[in-house]
């Protein structure tokens, strides 16, 4: 039997909301094989379908750089996601997507301020990529451009911009024969701020009309700024429930789903409404690679007690290590705040406050480097010899965290809404 396509999972959302039933599909940045393992083992166990959003610096050909999760392309992320669900039994539902593709969506990319035939040339070989190792759904997004640094891209190139690239895959998917996808497009960068409802609406309406007249499907999701926003640990933007139900509402005449980005870390009794305001998918990403990183430097905190208790004979130097590696990533940029984004590698390493946080917030781009490798392989071992399996823990942290969206989304049991 054909895998259901998202474009079916939103419209029978929608006739379900009708009926009732309300709920928002989660999507999971593939931040590291635990996440992808502890994901496809709570699907199985609750019964609902997964969205694994996989930026450009995340999973990438490895002609245009690769990606720093398990040094994946898009072939080694579709093989390694398809043989983990066959190890864990899973037979669900779950949906590869590109987040975030486009043009200068690689952090190289922006910083070489590369003319845009050049950036949008690389975001065609990257999506062609995507469509040969079936992505379900790919993020339609050119609206970083380092030429209009500080401001938002004029509506209308993005609209512009947009329809190229869609006209583009869709051309190259019906020459393939492949089967149909989903796309999702945004009007702007995520920054804390909301998107108006009257800008939101005209970009759909104007998007939708050019679509339609080219023969070019519109899209499954459309991002709008509902006023979240990360950095750190938290969520430091304020949600905003009146903007976010007239997003949704005004997404839905249109039939598409309102897609929410840079979800983590906010609090359950703001996640809980997200069905409820007919928000139909959020995107949640370095939360899980923070709770995975927690996990194992908790794991640290044992086994340093139990070397110094005789019950260990040697220790790994994890924390350390992933301290280095983590900073030396420079990723850290990303999440600090004010004048700490001006730090260099040395001042990092030599604050022990800050050097820990960094590892906090940014260990998981270390997972796939060799040093990092070794010391989690040492500190399983030891955790061995004190009887506790350590990457079970590790799994079940991570599981956890994942548990609280389905809860608070309304998830368990939606697959088999979906397929009923």
């Amino acid at each position: 039997m054909q895998k259901m396509n998202l474009r079916e999972v939103i419209d029978k959302m929608f006739i379900l909301e009708k009926t009732g039933f309300q709920t928002t599909l989660l999507g999971i940045g593939p931040m590291s094989k635990n996440l992808i393992i502890a994901s496809l083992e709570l699907a199985k166990e609750k019964d609902f379908p997964i969205l694994f959003i996989a930026s450009r610096n995340q999973v990438d050909a490895k002609e245009l750089g690769g990606g720093y999760v398990c040094n994946w392309d898009q072939r080694g992320f579709q093989e390694d996601i398809a043989q983990i669900a066959k190890e864990v039994d899973f037979t669900g539902l779950y949906y590869l997507c590109r987040d975030h593709g486009g043009p200068w969506q690689r952090d190289n990319e922006r910083s070489s301020h590369l003319p845009e035939a050049v950036a949008m040339e690389l975001a065609k070989r990257s999506y062609i990529e995507d469509l040969l190792n079936h992505f379900d759904l790919l993020h339609i997004d050119p609206t970083k451009d380092p030429y209009v640094m500080g401001k938002s891209i004029d509506m209308e190139v993005v609209i512009q911009r947009t329809i190229q690239l869609i006209e583009y895959v869709e051309m190259e998917r019906k020459w393939r024969n492949l089967p149909e996808i989903g796309y999702e497009v945004g009007t702007e960068e995520t920054n804390g701020g909301l998107t108006s409802q009257e800008s939101y609406e005209i970009f759909i309406r104007q998007l939708t009309k050019e679509l339609l007249v080219k023969g070019l499907p519109i899209p499954v999701f459309i991002v709008g700024q509902t006023g979240t926003l990360t950095r750190l640990t938290e969520n430091v933007g304020e949600f905003s429930y009146h903007s976010s139900k007239m997003l949704a509402d005004t997404a839905k005449k249109y039939g598409v789903g309102l897609k929410e980005h840079n979800g983590d870390y906010l609090e359950d009794y703001i996640i809980l409404d997200h069905p409820s305001l007919s928000i139909t998918a959020m995107n949640v990403a370095p939360e899980f690679g923070y709770i995975e990183t927690k996990a194992y430097l908790e794991l640290v905190r044992l086994e340093e007690k139990e070397y110094d208790n005789g019950r260990l004979k040697d220790k790994s130097n994890l924390k350390a290590v992933m301290s280095r590696e983590a900073a030396n990533s420079g990723r850290w940029k990303k999440w600090l705040v004010g004048e700490k984004v001006h730090l260099s590698v040395e001042d990092i390493l030599e604050d022990a406050g800050l050097r820990n946080k960094v590892c906090e917030i940014c260990g998981h781009y270390t997972y796939g480097h060799k040093d990092v490798k070794r010391e989690i392989t040492i500190l399983y071992a030891n955790m061995g010899v004190l009887g506790i399996d350590g990457n079970r823990y590790v799994l079940d942290k991570i599981k956890n965290s994942i548990d609280r969206y389905v809860q608070c989304f309304n998830l368990q049991g939606l697959t088999s809404k979906l397929l009923n």
